[in-house]
C-alpha cells in the first residue's frame, strides 16, 4: 500500500492512496465504528513504521474491500493529484546515506569500485516535501541532484544477518540527494555539502514492502527541467540493501523510521560535459517505479 501525510486544512492527516484518490485514514477508522488509534489521528509514519501491524492490517482490508463503512468516508477523499503533500517521515533519528553505490557512477568519475559500502549521514534538518521549494544557498554555486532509493526501517536493526535483513524494512520511497559540490571538494568532508537546510527532499509516499519484495528491480531517474539525466534500476547497485542494512547494523542500531538512501546512478550534474549545476527556476524531478516522483523546484536565495 501507499501511504501518505498530507495537509488537511491546515493540520498533518495520514492518506492511504486507493484507485488514485487519497483517502484520510482517520475518517475510514470512524466510518469503521472503530476508535482512531492515537499514530493515525496524528500522522505519526514514524511509529507506525515500529508498530504497524494492527493499522496496516486494518488499511489492508478496506483496500480488499473487507471493511464496512458505516460513514460517508468516500465522500472525503481528495484526488491525489490535487492534494499537497508533506514529507512522509519528518523526524528520523538518522539518515544513513550511500557514497559510490552505482558502478557507472564511480566510473563517470574515474573512482575504483568500493570493496565495502561508503557510508555518510544527512541531518533531519535536510528533510524537505516531495514539492517543496529547496532554497540555494549563498554559500554554493555548484548546487548538484542525485535521485536515489530510499529505505524506510521498521524493525529495530543491530547487528542484523543478511538473509534477515529485509523483514526489517517498512517500506520504500524516493529521495533526491542535493549537494554542494564546491563545499564537497573544499571542506574535505561532506556536512555543509549535504546536510544543508532542505537538501533531502523526499516521499512523497512510503510504499509498505510487500509492494516490492525484490527492492534491485526498481527503475530510477532524474529530469532537470525536463531533460532526462539519470536512468537506471535499482538492479545496479553495487551493495543492495540487504548488505547494506546488515552492514550498517554491525556499527549503528537502526530505529523504525531511520532511511538509508542508497546513493545514486551516472548521469548527475557536475561530472557532465559540460557540468549541469542547479540554478534559480529550475525544477528536479525523480521517479522511482511504483513509488512515484518528487519534484522540486530550486529558488536562489533571498
Amino acid at each position: 500500500m501507499k501511504l501518505y501525510r498530507y495537509d488537511n486544512s491546515g493540520t498533518p492527516a495520514l492518506g492511504l492512496e486507493h484507485d488514485g484518490r487519497l483517502y484520510n485514514c482517520a475518517h475510514l477508522f470512524n466510518a469503521a465504528g472503530q476508535q482512531v488509534p492515537a499514530v493515525v489521528e496524528q500522522a505519526d509514519l514514524r511509529a507506525i513504521c515500529a508498530a504497524p501491524d494492527s493499522v496496516l492490517e486494518f488499511l489492508r482490508q478496506f483496500l480488499d474491500g473487507g471493511v464496512h463503512l458505516a460513514g460517508q468516508a468516500a465522500e472525503s477523499s481528495l484526488p491525489l493529484d490535487t492534494s499537497r503533500l508533506l514529507t512522509p517521515i519528518p523526524s528520523p533519528s538518522k539518515i544513513v546515506c550511500i557514497g559510490l553505490n552505482y558502478r557507472d557512477h564511480c566510473e563517470e568519475q574515474n573512482k575504483p569500485i568500493p570493496e565495502r559500502p561508503m557510508l555518510f549521514a544527512k541531518f533531519s534538518n535536510a528533510i524537505a516535501g516531495p514539492f517543496d521549494d529547496v532554497q540555494i544557498p549563498a554559500n554554493t554555486s555548484q548546487l548538484d541532484f542525485e535521485g536515489e532509493f530510499a529505505v524506510v526501517i521498521g524493525r529495530q536493526a543491530r547487528h542484523v544477518r543478511r538473509e534477515d535483513a529485509l523483514s526489517h524494512v517498512f517500506g520504500y520511497m524516493a529521495l533526491l540527494d542535493v549537494s554542494a559540490r564546491d563545499l564537497q571538494k573544499s571542506d574535505g568532508q561532506w556536512v555543509r555539502a549535504k546536510s544543508q537546510d532542505g537538501f533531502a527532499p523526499c516521499g512523497p509516499c512510503i510504499v509498505t514492502a510487500d509492494e516490492i519484495p525484490d527492492p534491485q528491480t526498481v527503475a530510477i531517474s532524474t529530469r532537470v527541467n525536463g531533460r532526462l539525466m539519470q536512468d537506471s534500476t535499482t538492479a545496479n547497485m553495487i551493495f543492495p540493501v540487504d548488505e547494506l542494512i546488515a552492514f550498517i547494523s554491525e556499527s549503528l542500531t537502526l530505529y523504525p523510521g531511520d532511511i538509508i538512501s542508497t546513493g545514486t546512478p551516472a548521469g548527475v550534474g557536475v561530472h557532465r560535459q559540460p557540468p549541469v549545476l542547479l540554478k534559480n527556476d529550475d525544477v528536479v524531478e525523480v521517479t522511482l517505479e511504483n513509488i512515484g516522483t518528487l519534484r522540486n523546484r530550486f529558488v536562489a536565495a533571498g
